[in-house]
């Protein structure tokens, strides 16, 4: 485990949701591949679009790092019903301190399985 890698993540996560646009791509890779069980996007335009669009606030909880990839435990919700929160993970992939990949799962338990990273992995 590294703590740049976790540093990474979470600032990256940090100007996510502050919607700091240069900070997000000065941190991602140029050919940064983004995502989920919708379709995927690669790219600093597409990443831009994508963190434009979402209308959602996010915290990171439990977080797992082995070998460049970190997956952290998500919770999620809408400026317009920050009661309703939806349970997620991210599985970042992190190399000389840029994120070059990130996708979304539906539970932590798909993501650790997707990485295979385990129990063994959590960051304490």
């Amino acid at each position: 485990m590294t703590t740049s890698e976790i540093a990474t993540v979470l600032a990256w996560h940090d100007a996510l949701n502050t919607a700091d646009f240069a900070t997000l791509a000065a941190l991602s890779s140029d050919d940064i591949e983004l995502g989920e069980a919708h379709g995927a996007a690669q790219g600093h335009e597409a990443l831009r679009r994508w963190a434009a669009s979402r209308q959602v606030t996010t915290e990171l909880g439990r977080m797992y790092v082995h070998d460049g990839i970190v997956v952290a435990e998500q919770k999620a919700s809408a400026a317009d019903n920050p009661g309703a929160v939806t349970d997620a993970a991210l599985a970042f992939r992190v190399v000389h301190d840029r994120v070059t990949s990130v996708f979304r799962h539906a539970s932590l338990a798909a993501a650790l399985e997707a990485t295979e990273l385990t129990e063994a992995d959590l960051v304490s």
